[in-house]
């Protein structure tokens, strides 16, 4: 079950909106206006990122200076912007929250959460400096080698599974072959 307020009143005249199935023929409850008859569909949230690493394979993370789970670390990422591509987000939020001067590379996992009604994806990003400048977002940015990461307090289950097949695909030596990771993950 998705946890996300209904839509309440029209985004285009303002009247309360009532849930039905559309007259188009659609199999769906939807938002509608009785009103204008406009239909509001509610769509997934992409959320979008980087796993940032150095040629000795360790990764950055970011600790969270925001709620939800301020205080744990995560891989830098956040939901896409209108008018962006999914590797324009990616880059831009490992920006805002690392500071990370990186060159981006390949889609590296796709994790669908339809409890949530989000998709994640996470690009492979290559870091060419250890420094980092966190924004406000980020208490600290670290670089951690596999046997250091504090596995623990890692912010979401996206972020460990993501974590989790990098260093699988790093020891299998197969992290150019360019395969992507699809993941359902159940809540």
């Amino acid at each position: 079950m998705i946890f996300r307020s209904p839509i309440k009143f029209c985004r285009n005249c303002g009247t309360a909106v009532t849930y039905r199935l559309p007259d188009d023929g659609d199999t769906r409850e939807r938002a509608v206006c009785p009103h204008c008859n406009t239909v509001h569909y509610e769509n997934p949230l992409n959320v979008v990122g980087t796993v940032p690493v150095m040629d000795d394979g360790r990764v950055l993370l970011c600790k969270r200076n925001i709620e939800p789970r301020k205080g744990k670390w995560t891989l830098p990422a956040g939901f896409m912007e209108l008018a962006e591509t999914t590797a324009m987000g990616a880059r831009r939020e490992t920006d805002e929250e690392a500071g990370a001067d990186i060159e981006m590379g390949r889609l590296f996992s796709l994790i669908n959460v339809p409890q949530v009604g989000q998709v994640h994806f996470f690009y492979l990003a290559y870091l060419r400096a250890e420094k980092c400048y966190p924004g406000p977002e980020t208490m600290e940015a670290q670089l951690f080698a596999e046997a250091d990461i504090p596995w623990n307090e890692i912010a979401f289950r996206t972020v460990k599974v993501t974590l989790e097949r990098y260093f699988e695909d790093r020891k299998a030596g197969v992290l150019n072959r360019g395969h992507i990771h699809c993941v359902d993950l159940n809540v």
